[in-house]
């Protein structure tokens, strides 16, 4: 299929009935962890999660549970909430979320409960992990949704900030 050339038309609007080509897992992923550094930087435990819709960028969030005094104030659940706000649905079909961490149970459920199709994530969460470390929440058979899941994504730099945060809080003699 040829390309109509862009220098034809006065402005972007030739993009509009365009097929974009899909970004990487791993170009989301770093959009996500830029969100974690921020949430570092906040002194907000540094996870980041984005949600993508027609390649697009919807939702962005960080968690913020120490801001908002708020136990749910995880960053899944926030660009969820950001999500469908954005979509004007609770079902968040054709999305897909990246997050740097494996996601809760709390999380892992309300994934399940806004429909989304697709979950990748970069970090283990051996002592917390919904989708294959603790429980396999996402794919459970007994459950009326399951979600494709693709782990390790950027794990490295995933898993790079989250210890590097806990390593200054223990320094400080914080939680």
């Amino acid at each position: 299929m040829n390309q109509p050339d862009p220098m034809e038309f006065d402005d972007d609007s030739w993009l509009l009935d365009q097929e974009l080509e899909p970004l990487s897992d791993e170009h989301w992923m770093r959009q996500a962890l830029k969100l974690a550094q921020q949430a570092a930087e906040q002194d907000e435990v540094p996870v980041g999660a984005i949600i993508v819709h027609q390649n697009k960028i919807i939702a962005s969030a960080f968690n913020q549970r120490e801001q908002l005094a708020d136990p749910t104030a995880h960053a899944e659940m926030i660009a969820i909430t950001q999500a469908a706000s954005h979509l004007n649905s609770w079902r968040l079909l054709e999305c897909s979320m990246f997050v740097t961490l494996e996601p809760c149970p709390m999380c892992a459920g309300a994934i399940l409960q806004s429909r989304i199709p697709r979950i990748v994530y970069g970090a283990l969460d051996p002592k917390a992990g919904a989708v294959v470390s603790l429980f396999q929440l996402l794919n459970d058979p007994r459950l009326n949704h399951r979600c494709e899941t693709l782990s390790g994504v950027l794990a490295d730099e995933c898993g790079r900030i989250l210890t590097e945060f806990f390593d200054r809080k223990r320094k400080l003699g914080k939680k």
